[in-house]
């Protein structure tokens, strides 16, 4: 039998199958044992195969079918492992507020460079902007913030869940695709979810005054069936988001505005730094690469680098 990962715990799995049934499930020991380096060999969008227990009250996961794409970040107490936040993913939405709380532009390039990576689109979903409108200091960020992605080629949308502004527009993405939102906790995914879908009602909670950082009300990553059409991907909130699996001379390649100058360089495996020929470098002092994505690429090459024994000594600008 063959069904769709729609929850998963670390132990236990929710599969909804071709007649529409959700069953509950596991996995077999040899899937820990295979030298996977991640953390949750099963995760939310597989598709996968199943059999039930002899009691015929649990499904058994005994395979999963080959990913066209899934997105990932380091574990955060394993270096050295991963941990899949959800596969077979159309499309990723970064949602990212610049008040309560902010939303830095290096987590934002992390994410986008692991999209890149997995040749996932992204989109950048500038919430709750109805704190912003009428602060100077707020849309000056916000502002800022579309002017950096929009130039880099990304779709940019402000949008509010308590207003309902841009929502269609959102919707409209979201029909007959499997979307996900990723994003900080407290960044107000659950919230747009309800919004876009209000039978869902899935909960969230308030901002906390203490340390200006969102409540996790994701647990676990969970998919949803959008009655339009689709499917949305919840995510627990981040505070971090680690890169793992990729190659030094990769990194250049998962920023379009950097990777649009590439072949313009001296040297074919340039990297950006400081070698004669560059033709980054000038584009980042004339302002036509914004320095936060310059930055952004130093700190991802550098600790990518650092992962493999052999760091370059990078200095920001």
């Amino acid at each position: 039998m063959k069904g769709r990962v729609y929850k998963s715990t670390g132990s236990h799995y929710l599969i909804k199958n071709e007649n529409n049934e959700f069953i509950e499930s596991r996995i077999r020991g040899k899937f820990r044992i295979k030298g996977l380096k991640t953390t949750n060999p099963v995760a939310v969008g597989d598709y996968v195969a199943y059999e039930m227990d002899k009691d015929n009250t649990t499904g058994v996961i005994t395979h999963i079918y080959p990913r066209k794409n899934y997105l990932l970040r380091r574990s955060i107490n394993l270096s050295k492992q991963y941990h899949i936040l959800a596969s077979n993913i159309d499309q990723v939405f970064v949602v990212a507020p610049v008040i309560n709380p902010e939303t830095t532009t290096t987590f934002i390039d992390r994410i986008l460079v692991t999209a890149e990576a997995y040749d996932i689109p992204a989109v950048i979903l500038i919430n709750k902007i109805d704190l912003v409108n009428g602060n100077p200091e707020w849309e000056r960020k916000k502002d800022e913030l579309k002017k950096i992605y929009i130039q880099a080629g990304y779709p940019v949308y402000e949008i509010s869940a308590e207003t309902g502004y841009n929502v269609d527009r959102l919707k409209d993405l979201m029909k007959d695709k499997t979307s996900m939102f990723t994003g900080h906790s407290g960044a107000g995914k659950s919230s747009l979810i309800n919004v876009v879908n209000p039978g869902l009602n899935l909960k969230t909670a308030e901002i906390s005054e203490v340390h200006k950082q969102g409540k996790h009300t994701t647990t676990f990553a969970e998919m949803y069936d959008l009655e339009f059409g689709g499917q949305i991907i919840d995510t627990p909130g981040i505070r971090g988001f680690g890169i793992i699996d990729m190659e030094p001379d990769e990194i250049d390649s998962y920023f379009p505005e950097i990777f649009q100058l590439k072949s313009e360089c001296k040297f074919n495996n340039c990297k950006h730094i400081n070698e004669p020929g560059c033709s980054v470098i000038p584009a980042v002092k004339q302002g036509s690469i914004p320095i936060s994505r310059y930055n952004s690429y130093l700190q991802i090459l550098e600790e990518v680098e650092e992962n493999g024994q052999n760091p370059y000594r990078t200095k920001k600008f």
